[in-house]
């Protein structure tokens, strides 16, 4: 029976997955996309979902690292059954770092004393001699066992290395089906630098035994990493657990994606203002094919929908076109009162306000404003925002004096006096205006622009004048926002600019 039939034949609990990140870097997208899918697999099949960090790289590893990842798995609602939790663990399998797992020893004295490990004192010159050696043969570069037929320890430092008998290697992975590996093109791996110092073949077979993993979904970076676990596991005579190697999150140019490419790690998407939920939808979309056109999907919706036999082996392209639309959508979905919780960092981030014990201020001018305008400004934005910080670049003029070049406001063609007319002309219409909504304003300037038949002669003027910019929301929208007062004093600012 291939792994595909077993899934459907697990009974509810069965499955404990795990996700064992390394804190040596900022959260990658992809790790956090490899972490959704053993979410996701758990709940489905009411089991328990670990999160394990693998800090044994001592020199990389770092606790900034690692609270990182726990708070962006928090932010994307990626709630682990076990794993660290504020200053010590949930969950009866822990440690959960592998840096405080000292349980590792008895599991390399076991080796060495069934003879199925040894100590290995070959010199960094003896290795590249025989790496050379099997190069030259044409062959993969391996260990060749030399001392293996010690009989004695010799008086020098060494590392602990597993025999490794020549074979086929196979297991089936729920993705790939079978896969093969020869051991020749292994050889005997080194396990650990010393009994308490395992390396991470071996920490990971003996932490996934103790905590009773049944299931390892990880990137298919790790495929080359099973055969040897795989082999280390036989050695202890200790169960295998199921495979599933998800494809790589590649770039546009098919390349593994990493920072060359621009931001690759969960803080620099949120930071930029991107939701957890269309982060989450969108992750789940890289490598997974719905077999349908529907592509808006929320956590609790994939936990009812999504399954692994749909993920498919190629690596998935990372489209941030893609990103950019569900993005799109979920700010759309955020009531006004919500969205606006969310942008006001930005806006005290750009220096455009202040916030000080729910008073709101312009930066420049100390003029206190509502929470109802700044409402007002983000509702006028919401449809055009892909991510929540451009709300600090499109809404910039509310709340800052405008600084433009008179240019600017030349209409195409036209010459500085028509479009000093025209300013003036606005001017005389909007001040007659006693009922300042978006729909009489309209009104009153498509009929001026009606009469001179040139639209483009008045509304270009009147949105640079309010705006300072070539392209924002419509004048009309932006003047309703300004008031009265105000978008009167910013046209005649422009008038005296033309002048």
């Amino acid at each position: 029976m291939n792994p595909k039939e077993k899934l459907n034949l697990i009974a509810p609990g069965q499955v404990r997955v795990r996700f064992a990140p390394s804190p040596t870097g900022n959260f990658h997208l992809g790790g956090a996309r490899a972490a959704l899918f053993n979410y996701i697999f758990a709940k489905q099949k009411k089991g328990s979902f670990v999160l394990r960090i693998e800090d044994t790289d001592q020199e990389r590893s770092l606790k900034e690292y690692e609270k990182d990842i726990i708070e962006s798995l928090e932010w994307l609602g990626i709630n682990w059954d076990e794993g660290p939790k504020n200053s010590g663990y949930v969950g009866d399998y822990g440690p959960y770092r592998q840096s405080e797992r000292l349980i590792y020893r008895k599991y390399i004295e076991k080796l060495l004393n069934e003879k199925k490990a040894y100590h290995c004192y070959c010199s960094q010159e003896d290795l590249e001699a025989q790496k050379q050696y099997f190069m030259a043969r044409g062959e993969a570069p391996r260990y060749n066992g030399k001392c293996s037929q010690l009989t004695e320890s010799l008086d020098k430092s060494s590392v602990i290395r597993i025999k490794v008998p020549e074979k086929k290697i196979k297991f089936n992975d729920i993705i790939r089906g079978e896969v093969e590996f020869d051991s020749k093109t292994i050889g005997d791996m080194v396990i650990a630098k010393n009994l308490d110092t395992p390396l991470y073949n071996f920490a990971v077979v003996v932490d996934d035994y103790e905590m009773k993993i049944s299931h390892v979904l990880r990137g298919e970076d790790h495929i080359s990493n099973t055969p040897k676990q795989i082999l280390i596991s036989e050695s202890l005579g200790l169960p295998i657990p199921t495979f599933c190697h998800l494809p790589l999150v590649l770039a546009p140019d098919r390349s593994k994606l990493s920072k060359r490419h621009g931001p690759v790690s969960v803080i620099d998407y949120r930071k930029q203002g991107y939701l957890p939920e269309a982060l989450i939808n969108f992750l789940v979309l890289l490598g997974w094919n719905p077999g349908t056109e529907r592509e808006i999907y929320s956590i609790n919706s994939l936990i009812k929908d999504f399954n692994l036999e749909k993920v498919q082996k190629s690596g998935a392209v990372f489209n941030i076109k893609k990103l950019d639309s569900i993005n799109s959508f979920y700010i759309r979905q955020k009531s006004i009162e919500n969205l606006t919780q969310l942008s006001i960092p930005y806006l005290v981030e750009s220096n455009l306000i202040t916030e000080e014990e729910g008073i709101y201020m312009k930066k420049d001018s100390k003029e206190k404003i509502s929470l109802e305008f700044i409402q007002k400004v983000i509702a006028l934005h919401q449809e055009r925002m892909k991510n929540i910080s451009e709300i600090s670049e499109f809404s910039d003029f509310f709340f800052q004096e405008i600084d433009y070049d008179k240019d600017l406001l030349i209409w195409k063609d036209s010459s500085q006096d028509e479009v000093f007319l025209s300013l003036d002309n606005t001017i005389k219409i909007l001040s007659e205006i006693d009922d300042w909504r978006k729909e009489i304003l309209d009104q009153k300037i498509m009929e001026e622009a009606d009469r001179i038949g040139n639209r483009g002669l008045v509304f270009w003027p009147l949105r640079v004048a309010l705006t300072g910019k070539k392209s924002s929301a419509g004048p009309t929208e932006v003047a309703e926002i300004l008031g009265k007062k105000e978008t009167l004093l910013r046209i005649n600012k422009a008038k005296e600019k033309i002048k």
